[in-house]
């Protein structure tokens, strides 16, 4: 389905709902507040701080005000902050993150739905969700995160979890804001933004431009960093507030590109412990390039105070290359970096020995993606009797698409310099395209009644998957050797929550609700969808002085999927396959607290917050997977991935001009592989206790000075040791600048 068929569903949509003939009943009652926390309500997965104490379920909100602090553009260091969130660091910038949320799959962040204002924001969120883009952190204005039963409404993912960035909206009145920071490796960030908001029309332009040298060292020199800019403008038309029927059109549109220095190479734990920053010659061609590019418009009609429909569509297109090392001398690098003394000569190679021709080889990951969809969702508000109930109906036609065409060089070391030696043929390292097209429903009610609020809901998807195989005997795609697989999965998925008031400060939780993932086009005929039963029991306490939430989740899956990426230490291929029963049993725990207040302090402001997660992941049955991380598993297996144990916290002081902010994040050895006892040394990434620090100083009323200070006590850790060989966090790291704000 092609853009102006899915614009041409849009309009039909827009003039032939039959709440467009409904009768005029005036919203003039409604003032702007009211509209724009309904449409809020409509296109966000929690909405404000405020709001989160009427979610069934565990909620997190990082507000604006929150990222200013640290100016971070990193999503995993801003996610520290949120209970019940995995992370894998890779590069050390967060460019390529692997996020899971309560036990779910890391890896390239598949099992989850990533979301970018409301919308799915994964270049092919159904088809191939393990790609590689993630919005630019640098020009978002908070982030959302939803778990349990209350993200019932996301799809397709419904096991851990949804993640929503919220970008920067349009102002409510004229301003601009800048911003300009350097530091270490001539590392830089330049922002800025200008927009204004009339009573009818509204905008926002904004650009972003993000680089770094790197902080590996290449052997012979080179730059092992990135170079990020960003695009965004958006439009907005409004009718006035005091109209019969209240209307928003708002488009969107964005352009991102970027060029990494980056590598799947990592290192040997040998080679680690004496140059943990070190990045071999056998990486020194490997670079990817992307390109993205977006379409959104977003119509919001308010019939009534009780009645309103919000139709957004969006079209987005994503271009990769990734120029990386693929073997060497005939082997995987993961193969040679785990056994280095069996692999002797081609470990010789990948540090610069001259070599034979063709003994390295470089494959070209070239992949190019798009997905585009429809999404409306009908809003219902109105009593029966004593109960309020707040119904929602959404419905989505989306489709995506993987399209790969790659190829493969070869290259010889010689004094310690690659040298093409055989040019390859676009097409004939891999030539296929995996599609897929979904209609997605659900259906959900808030039902309050007194002090109780209960939440069911049903999603329904369905989803058409096609793999077409062309082979790479057929570049021109003509079909004469194709190897077509088609299949289609339907699933109903439903989930219910409840929340008790027990009085004004205190919330109680529960919640069921069923996980759902869809495996990928090239599993395997017999490879079933992921499924679990999931349960959630807590509860939310605030008062003026301290907040907390405590929430305890189990999930119980039938079916966990495993994905053969390559970003995962796997062959790459995408397929997914069985990985059969897996129990995951967790403790999320959160708490701010108002030190100043507490101690009576008036000219002082000391905010603290702290949150806790433990999970425990562990296989319920035993298998043998080619997945080098999982490999032989036992019943009782842990899997690998998933510290037992995190603790962050965040302490800020607040005094006239002058700002301090200090966060710290501690995290235990991690397994790198499943098993259970003991983790050993050989089988880990590191423990680690690592403190970021930002100092602001206003200098006039708009004008901040500032200095970030990354990892301050220059800590060195291992993060993973995968897709090949052992890699470093980010070393200590000084960044400073100012920002203005008219």
């Amino acid at each position: 389905m092609d853009l102006k068929k899915l614009t041409t569903l849009l309009i039909v949509s827009l003039l032939f709902s039959p709440l467009a003939f409904a009768q005029k009943s005036s919203t003039a009652e409604a003032d702007t507040t009211d509209i724009d926390k309904v449409i809020m309500d409509r296109i966000t997965v929690v909405g404000s701080p405020a709001w989160i104490s009427n979610i069934p379920g565990a909620a997190n909100y990082v507000s604006a005000e929150k990222l200013q602090e640290q100016s971070y553009t990193d999503i995993n260091r801003i996610l520290r902050n949120v209970s019940g969130v995995n992370i894998q660091e890779e590069d050390g910038f967060g460019l390529r993150p692997n996020i899971g949320l309560r036990g779910a799959g890391m890896e390239r962040s598949s099992k989850i739905n990533i979301m970018e204002d409301g919308i799915l924001s994964a270049p092919a969120p159904y088809s191939a969700p393990a790609a590689y883009y993630f919005p630019n952190m640098g020009r978002m204005s908070s982030v959302e995160v939803r778990k349990g039963s209350s993200q019932i409404k996301y799809g397709p993912n419904t096991t851990g979890g949804a993640l929503n960035v919220i970008s920067t909206p349009i102002p409510t009145s004229h301003s601009a804001r800048t911003e300009l920071s350097v530091g270490e490796r001539y590392s830089n960030k330049l922002y800025a933004n200008y927009g204004n908001r009339t009573e009818r029309f509204g905008y926002l332009i904004e650009a972003m431009q993000i680089g770094d040298n790197g902080f590996k060292n290449l052997d012979n020199g080179g730059d092992t960093g990135f170079l990020i800019r960003d695009f965004v403008g958006k439009f907005m038309v409004r009718s006035a507030p005091e109209a019969d029927i209240y209307q928003r059109l708002e488009l969107k549109l964005g352009y991102n590109d970027q060029v990494s220095d980056e590598t799947y190479l990592g290192l040997t734990r040998e080679d680690f412990n004496v140059s943990p920053h070190r990045r071999y010659a056998g990486s020194q061609v490997d670079q990817i390039d992307t390109e993205h590019k977006s379409i959104m418009a977003r119509h919001f009609v308010m019939f009534s105070s009780s009645v309103d429909l919000t139709t957004t569509l969006y079209h987005n297109d994503f271009a990769r290359d990734w120029y990386k090392l693929q073997q060497v001398d005939g082997t995987g690098m993961s193969t040679v970096l785990s056994n280095p003394s069996q692999y002797s000569t081609a470990l010789g190679y990948l540090k610069g020995q001259n070599s034979p021709n063709d003994a390295l080889v470089v494959r070209s990951n070239n992949r190019e993606y798009y997905s585009q969809g429809v999404e409306t969702i009908l809003g219902l508000n109105f009593d029966l009797g004593t109960v309020n109930n707040s119904v929602e109906f959404g419905i989505r036609l989306h489709r995506d698409e993987e399209d790969r065409f790659q190829y493969e060089d070869g290259y010889k070391m010689e004094n310690g310099v690659m040298i093409l030696t055989s040019a390859g043929t676009p097409g004939t390292q891999a030539n296929r395209i995996g599609s897929a097209t979904a209609l997605s429903m659900y259906l959900k009610d808030d039902i309050v009644l007194d002090r109780w609020t209960f939440t069911p809901g049903i999603r329904f998807e369905n989803i058409w998957f096609t793999n077409r195989n062309f082979g790479s005997n057929d570049l021109g795609r003509t079909g004469s050797s194709l190897n077509k697989n088609e299949y289609t999965i339907s699933e109903f998925i439903p989930g219910a929550g409840v929340t008790f008031k027990a009085s004004d400060n205190l919330i109680l939780i529960a919640g069921i609700h069923k996980g759902f993932s869809p495996p990928s086009p090239g599993s395997s005929p017999e490879t079933k969808s992921e499924a679990s039963v999931n349960y959630e029991l807590g509860f939310r306490f605030a008062d003026s002085l301290f907040r907390t939430e405590i929430i305890g989740f189990y999930n119980n899956y039938s079916n966990l999927l495993g994905s053969d990426l390559e970003a995962g230490g796997g062959a790459g291929t995408s397929a997914q396959f069985n990985a059969g029963s897996v129990n995951v049993v967790g403790l999320e725990a959160s708490a701010e607290l108002s030190i100043s207040e507490l101690l009576e302090i008036s000219n002082l402001n000391i905010p603290f917050s702290v949150n806790y997660t433990y999970t425990n992941a562990e296989f319920q049955s035993s298998f043998d997977s080619d997945f080098s991380p999982w490999g032989s598993v036992e019943k009782g297996d842990q899997l690998p991935f998933i510290p037992e144990h995190q603790l962050n916290s965040s302490l800020s002081f607040n005094w006239e001009r002058i700002q301090f902010h200090i966060n710290t994040t501690y995290s235990p050895k991690m397994r790198t592989t499943a098993g259970q006892g003991s983790i050993l040394d050989e089988n880990s990434t590191d423990s680690y206790f690592i403190t970021d620090v930002n100092a602001t100083y206003n200098i006039l009323n708009n004008v901040d000075l500032f200095v970030n200070t990354r990892n301050l006590f220059n800590q060195t850790y291992i993060v993973s040791d995968r897709p090949a060989g052992v890699r470093p966090g980010l070393p200590r790291t000084f960044m400073g600048g100012l920002r203005v704000n008219i």
